[in-house]
């Protein structure tokens, strides 16, 4: 049985083993040239050779990657192969027979193979937003929302920045020629600025951008529009344009996504369901089965 010393000085031998194995057996791929490898490891009677696993290495990957990631694969093809021959040791006969699992496992993988190749050929995924809306209508229960969200703009100043006293202005504007100063202002100044538009987002993932804590948001979110902080560097400008707190029904926008998949899915069943029932028919009409 082959095994990694743990010394440094064989480490650096190991180390130059796998170099020359990947310069130089790289192209021995072949079942030709396994007879004139020289296997990466051995555990008992088993051996594992390189072009066997000379694909696990992405495109474009540096010698000294290669070499970790060939490491990495011989030591766990080794515990592994030390494991099984414990099990082979200690599992009784009926315990080792898995015959009977695998052709299942085999059944059901080359079923779900050959499903999934007709859904991708057959099965129609265009999905309207009427299709959308419609569900949204019908479920509004499946849409509770699990934490507040807002729509809002979020500005991250140095506190040395100029023009403080216009900006402040400028983020609470709805003027479309004020938006587009702020705009340019921040991308000279900001650290970071995001305007989320249309778009809706946690409001919780504001509050981590903030340096002082927000006690109670359902509550701040009643009752305020704008937040600004200020800790020993930045200042911190919000302006929370919407929100829609936890326990309401989510914004259509918000879940039009999940409810594409939802549909989707549903397509996915009723078209296998079809599909098992047509062949079960088929057959039936065919004579193809008998029920005793």
């Amino acid at each position: 049985m082959s095994y990694y010393p743990k010394s440094n000085d064989l480490f650096m031998g190991k180390t130059l083993f796998f170099l020359i194995i990947l310069t130089g057996i790289a192209s021995c791929t072949s079942l030709d040239n396994r007879n004139k490898e020289k296997p990466l490891a051995q555990v008992y009677e088993r051996n594992l050779y390189f072009s066997v696993i000379h694909d696990i290495f992405p495109k474009n990957i540096s010698p000294s990657d290669s070499i970790l990631i060939l490491q990495n694969y011989v030591d766990k093809w080794v515990k592994k192969q030390l494991i099984l021959q414990k099990a082979e040791l200690n599992l009784t006969e009926d315990q080792k027979d898995v015959r009977q699992q695998l052709d299942e496992y085999r059944s059901s993988l080359l079923i779900y193979k050959y499903e999934q190749s007709l859904v991708a050929q057959k099965l129609d995924t265009v999905i309207s937003q009427a299709e959308v809306q419609a569900y949204y209508d019908e479920n509004p229960s499946n849409f509770s929302l699990d934490g507040h969200i807002v729509k809002s703009l979020f500005v991250k100043l140095p506190v040395d920045a100029p023009n403080l006293y216009r900006i402040r202005q400028l983020y609470k504007s709805e003027r479309e020629g004020d938006f587009q100063q702020l705009e340019s202002y921040c991308y000279q100044y900001a650290i970071k600025y995001d305007y989320f538009n249309d778009d809706w987002v946690p409001f919780e993932s504001i509050v981590r951008e903030l340096p002082n804590e927000i006690r109670s948001p359902e509550r701040f979110l009643r009752y305020n529009r704008y937040i600004e902080q200020q800790d020993s560097l930045y200042r911190y400008l919000v302006n929370l344009r919407e929100y829609h707190l936890s326990g309401t029904v989510a914004p259509l926008p918000y879940v039009q996504a999940k409810i594409r998949t939802i549909i989707l899915n549903k397509r996915k069943v009723r078209f296998i369901n079809v599909l098992e029932n047509n062949i079960y028919m088929d057959a039936l009409n065919k004579g193809d089965f008998t029920i005793y």
